[in-house]
């Protein structure tokens, strides 16, 4: 195959006008077809000649120019564009930042390092599954962590056939286990009462008691604003969650929509209300005050600083590096009101 430079095109995209790479590559089959990489924002890059010097700087003249003899597509160019093509901007599911950071995670911390510079077709689903049991034997991963590189992994191909640049699925007959080894600690009702008194704080108490009441998940929680409080409906509006710094999308589908809001936690709700000097529709329910409300608490620093301690003083056995949260708190009042 003689080198290729390849070709700047702009295209529009919900972000903005963006600069791309054409090129061609030659698919499973051995026809030869155009494909794109994305270089940058046109507001970024103006000139052409600013979008090829970017270019350069991603090595993609180097990639373009590395693709493997027909059928032979490596498992890395694979992973890669699976990676543009189900979390770009034209993707057909919209992901959560969570789930694409989680999901890029997997490929470039352990499935691009094992497998990237295989021939794709050539990995044998023996291979695959003797190397998850040693990320479980000799990595210490649990098997719902493994189940979950399995899934990625499968992704991979299912969207390479789909884009033909392979053929076959060799992880459709690789094997997991999926039950965890993980017990989550129980809490009763008459526990979570006692974590309550133990909580002198109106903001602590109040997100505690939420948490137990409702069953929302913490970052549900801490995405809420005074004005997600339905009163006179009687019922709490889900239709965010907090990560990474900033609001986005409900963890599923089913989680968008509301909870009820009971009487008795909208007693102290409305009291907590009456004391926060964040109170406005815009305001967090459950602000972090060092940073004077413009993000929510820090869920992590509230279970170590003040939640666990509570938790061991009312009789909750954590051993030491045990895991324990807000989760733990879910439906330990909910099916008693």
């Amino acid at each position: 195959m003689s080198y290729q430079r390849g070709s700047l095109k702009k295209v529009k995209r919900r972000e903005g006008e963006i600069w791309v790479l054409r090129y061609r590559v030659t698919n499973s089959d051995g026809r030869r077809v155009e494909n794109v990489m994305p270089i940058g924002l046109v507001r970024e890059f103006p000139k052409d000649k600013d979008a090829w010097r970017e270019a350069d700087r991603l090595g993609f003249s180097v990639r373009i120019n590395d693709s493997p003899l027909p059928g032979r597509i490596r498992f890395g160019f694979l992973a890669e564009h699976y990676l543009r093509a189900d979390f770009g901007a034209d993707a057909v599911r919209p992901k959560s930042a969570n789930t694409i950071s989680h999901v890029e995670h997997i490929v470039r911390a352990y499935l691009v390092p094992r497998f990237g510079n295989e021939i794709a077709e050539d990995i044998k689903p023996l291979d695959i599954q003797r190397w998850f049991k040693s990320l479980h034997e000799t990595g210490g991963l649990a098997w719902t962590t493994i189940a979950k590189m399995r899934g990625v992994m499968s992704r991979i191909y299912k969207v390479g056939i789909l884009h033909e640049h392979v053929a076959n699925n060799p992880v459709l007959h690789v094997e997991t286990r999926s039950k965890t080894d993980y017990k989550a600690i129980v809490i009763t009702p008459e526990q979570t009462l006692a974590i309550l008194k133990s909580l002198p704080s109106p903001l602590h108490f109040t997100l505690v008691l939420t948490c137990a009441a409702t069953a929302l998940r913490a970052s549900e929680m801490l995405a809420l604003r005074w004005s997600d409080l339905l009163w006179e409906e009687g019922r709490i509006r889900i239709s965010k969650r907090w990560a990474n710094g900033e609001d986005g999308e409900t963890k599923t589908e089913s989680s968008n929509g509301y909870v009820p809001l009971h009487t008795v936690l909208a007693r102290f709700l409305r009291a907590w209300r009456a004391q926060t000097p964040f109170a406005s529709d815009g305001d967090f329910v459950f602000p972090s005050l060092k940073a004077a409300g413009r993000v929510p608490l820090s869920a992590s620093v509230f279970v170590a600083d003040h939640l666990r301690p509570a938790a061991k003083k009312a009789g909750v056995h954590i051993e030491d590096g045990q895991r324990f949260g807000l989760h733990n708190l879910r439906h330990s009042l909910k099916t008693g009101w």
